[in-house]
């Protein structure tokens, strides 16, 4: 296996013919009743009996996509939200994950500088030499904004090079009000998101971050949601993979996503969340699997497959 961060999200891309990743983004109350009904895991105001029933949801539905995707993100702020229990739940299934043989992105959305960024480097790229905690991994990738200049990115590419990582800085990101900010123009017309794009590339074609398979360890988030004036950041930046969320419940179409796919369908990883990890309560898939919910996420996951794959050969 490759020990660079971007050739080996691009063998697995290949490998599973799609740019799908599924993000994990699990709220107690909307677990399948059958996980919410277990006498060990029907509190969610009890931390531990929460967190095992969102541990085990998570690891039942990265078994179901692991044959289909390559990768999953993974979003801290669901494990967060329970505090120690909850972060013991989010390392344990990075290695659930690994396991699997997906690539793993732990969407952490930190950023920071000077010493303060290397501690959040080492805390979510590095994978511990700590005695006690030599088993506990790092995820592959992780999600950091740029706000704060090259001196915010930096020390992350630096640990990701180390480790043989990745990190996806926010670009353009998909949420309604991204425009007031991310849109706005200087006296050159050159909007904010673009400038932020220009120092990502400036950090990831340094040499030491680029793969044999000629993309950089350091990568964008650029929304499918985001205007039409994104899609200019394909060419302009063929080194770097995109990131690409907002596909399915935020809205954006399969068309609107693939536009950041190389004509090998390599560059991009186009992410859906809630779409399919909740794929049991639409009415489509519940009509035709009832309460067998893993068939439900496995059918959305293949149909969401398809949707893209169509959508790349009409645009090739």
């Amino acid at each position: 296996m490759a020990n660079h961060f971007a050739d080996r999200l691009y063998e697995a891309v290949q490998s599973k013919k799609t740019p799908l990743v599924i993000g994990l983004d699990p709220v107690y109350s909307r677990l399948p009743p059958a996980i919410r009904a277990h006498r060990q895991m029907n509190d969610e105001y009890d931390a531990a009996a929460a967190v095992d029933a969102i541990f085990d949801f998570c690891t039942q539905a990265m078994r179901i996509v692991a044959p289909i995707v390559p990768a999953v993100k993974v979003n801290i702020a669901y494990f967060e939200r329970y505090l120690w229990e909850g972060l013991e739940s989010y390392y344990a299934l990075i290695s659930e994950a690994d396991d699997l043989g997906l690539e793993i992105i732990g969407d952490v959305k930190r950023g920071d500088v000077g010493h303060t960024a290397e501690m959040y480097a080492a805390a979510h790229l590095q994978n511990s030499e700590l005695t006690g905690l030599e088993d506990v991994l790092a995820p592959d990738a992780i999600t950091i904004h740029g706000y704060t200049g090259a001196d915010g990115i930096e020390p992350f590419a630096t640990m990701a090079a180390a480790q043989g990582k990745g990190v996806f800085v926010l670009v353009r990101t998909s949420n309604p009000s991204a425009a007031a900010l991310q849109d706005f123009q200087d006296a050159q017309g050159q909007t904010l998101f673009e400038k932020v794009a220009e120092v990502v590339n400036g950090i990831a074609t340094k040499s030491e971050l680029m793969g044999e398979k000629g993309y950089s360890d350091i990568g964008m988030v650029v929304g499918g949601t985001s205007p039409d004036a994104t899609t200019s950041l394909r060419t302009k930046y063929g080194k770097i993979w995109f990131l690409v969320p907002g596909y399915g419940a935020q809205g954006a179409q399969a068309v609107d996503c693939i536009r950041f796919c190389k004509s090998d369908g390599t560059g991009a990883l186009i992410n859906a969340s809630r779409s399919i990890i909740y794929a049991y309560e639409r009415p489509a898939y519940k009509d035709q699997f009832g309460d067998d919910w893993k068939k439900c996420i496995e059918q959305a996951v293949i149909d969401a497959k398809i949707d893209l794959s169509q959508a790349m050969q009409s645009k090739l």
